[in-house]
């Protein structure tokens, strides 16, 4: 029985030999299609991670943008903030530097009709020019307080309505 095992192996070496051998080689077409269907895999294969790479980048880009973008808007948000404290805050100097003038422009009024240069029997024309000359008035304000002046002094009879107009002038600013 053991050579009968021999004969069935070797038989079976002999065979698969043969086979082996008596296959014939490839034809150069089918060598190129061969080598086609080899390349069209690994071009497909490259393709395929050459889309991957580039989803990976447009995402990366995506979210670099909207980060960049989320920090753009909260820098202007600040510096908005920042514009609108300074604005309110030149706001009330403008105010406080209003209310001042107001005030002297009152007092300026208040002590020529303590001291008696404005009234409607007594008018002090040159030491009322002197004050408002030498007052802390804006320009603006010293002209226009000048004219009235001037008014008074060439149409006396309209003193008190002039006086009206004086007084509005140097107590509304």
């Amino acid at each position: 029985m053991s050579r009968l095992i021999y004969i069935v192996i070797i038989a079976a070496i002999g065979a698969g030999a043969y086979f082996f051998l008596a296959k014939p080689e490839q034809t150069p077409v089918e060598q190129l299609q061969s080598a086609a269907e080899e390349a069209g895999e690994a071009a497909s294969e490259a393709a395929s991670a050459a889309q991957d790479a580039a989803s990976d980048a447009l995402t990366d880009a995506t979210e670099q943008a909207g980060q960049a973008a989320s920090d753009l808007a909260d820098q202007a948000t600040e510096t908005a903030q920042q514009a609108g404290e300074a604005a309110s805050d030149l706001a009330d100097q403008a105010g406080e530097q209003v209310a001042a003038l107001a005030g002297q422009g009152q007092e300026l009024f208040n002590s020529w009709v303590q001291d008696g240069m404005l009234s409607a029997e007594q008018f002090d024309f040159d030491k009322m020019v002197a004050s408002v000359q030498d007052s802390d008035l804006a320009q603006g304000l010293k002209d226009q307080a000048l004219a009235i002046l001037e008014e008074i002094k060439a149409s006396p009879e309209t003193i008190a309505e002039k006086l009206q107009e004086l007084q509005a002038l140097l107590t509304q600013q």
